[in-house]
């Protein structure tokens, strides 16, 4: 008897368990009908197109589709390496990122730890909402405004230099200058809607710390280096990770609005390339192969500046 006792036990015990995940299921169907759409979005956005990744290996033939194209293997990778075109838009690339990398991300930290002083409400709200604005505007109206006041012939900055005398500045026609305009304008349309993360973790610092501080003769200087600077080194590390990832993939709006023939040497990137090798020129598998190739390099980034954070002490984003 007490064997058979201690035999059902254990079915009885699973038969809770499953019965508790059922009331659990039903109490909060709320929140898992919530959970669905995004996972939703994931499996079908993200995780259905990776089959077309099949492409990069194949002589890919629209009619004949994936399963009834050609295999070649490496062939469009080999192809692809022995274009000297490629390495111009690796090139340009790695260096727009790079510089983007350099001006952008902090942007969001300054207007953030500049915000968090403010002490006046309404103006600090006002102040928020200006800057978050520019995020909800497209590119190609971004590209328009851009041209609005660059443009060296009409435009309206160079119209104000040539009423003091000053000669027009090319700033969308030479590539350099065209660079920092590129840099501005990004960071502009993104330093606003950034600066909300930095905000939210701003607020998960102990405000007691604050308050000890000043007790020490602390100014707004020191406090926000020892205090609020350390509060949200976490999040920066985890935002410069993710960013760090996309260090391959960048927009194709943004360089494709602004750039023109006379900057092609500079913006011309992976993205724009790709749309016209793939669909101007029908190149379907070596567009493909380019885009693996860029996702493959951007996994490594990922990876590696997440085992840099852990050797460093820091959490990472696994």
């Amino acid at each position: 008897m007490d064997r058979s006792f201690t035999q059902s036990k254990p079915q009885l015990s699973q038969a809770v368990v499953r019965r508790r995940r059922g009331a659990g299921l039903l109490r909060d169907y709320q929140l898992y009908l919530l959970i669905a759409l995004p996972i939703l979005y994931f499996v079908v956005f993200k995780y259905l197109p990776m089959y077309g990744a099949a492409i990069a290996f194949q002589d890919y033939n629209i009619f004949q589709g994936v399963t009834g194209s050609e295999w070649v293997g490496l062939d469009n990778f080999r192809q692809l390496f022995a274009m000297s075109q490629f390495y111009q838009v690796l090139r340009n690339t790695l260096m727009l990122n790079l510089l983007d990398l350099l001006v952008s991300f902090p942007a969001p930290i300054i207007l953030a730890l500049l915000l968090n002083e403010l002490r006046v409400l309404w103006y600090k709200k006002f102040a928020q909402t200006l800057l978050y604005l520019p995020h909800f505007i497209s590119w190609i109206i971004i590209g328009g405004l851009v041209y609005q006041m660059f443009a060296t012939s009409g435009g309206l900055i160079n119209n104000v230099i040539a009423g003091i005398g000053i000669p027009p500045i090319p700033f969308l026609t030479e590539k350099n200058i065209w660079v920092l305009v590129y840099l501005a304008a990004g960071v502009w349309q993104s330093a606003g809607w950034g600066t909300i993360i930095y905000l939210a973790a701003l607020t998960g610092i102990n405000k007691e710390l604050y308050e000890a501080a000043e007790v020490d003769g602390a100014g707004r200087w020191k406090k926000m280096r020892h205090i609020t600077l350390p509060g949200i080194r976490s999040t920066i590390v985890v935002l410069l990770i993710i960013q760090l990832g996309h260090i391959m993939t960048i927009g194709f709006e943004r360089p494709f609005v602004m750039g023109n023939t006379l900057v092609m040497d500079y913006a011309e990137v992976i993205s724009t390339y790709v749309y016209k090798v793939g669909l101007q020129a029908a190149q379907f598998s070596l567009a493909t192969a380019m885009g693996l190739f860029q996702a493959l390099v951007g996994l490594f980034f990922v990876v590696l500046a997440n085992t840099i954070a852990k050797r460093f002490g820091e959490q990472g984003i696994w």
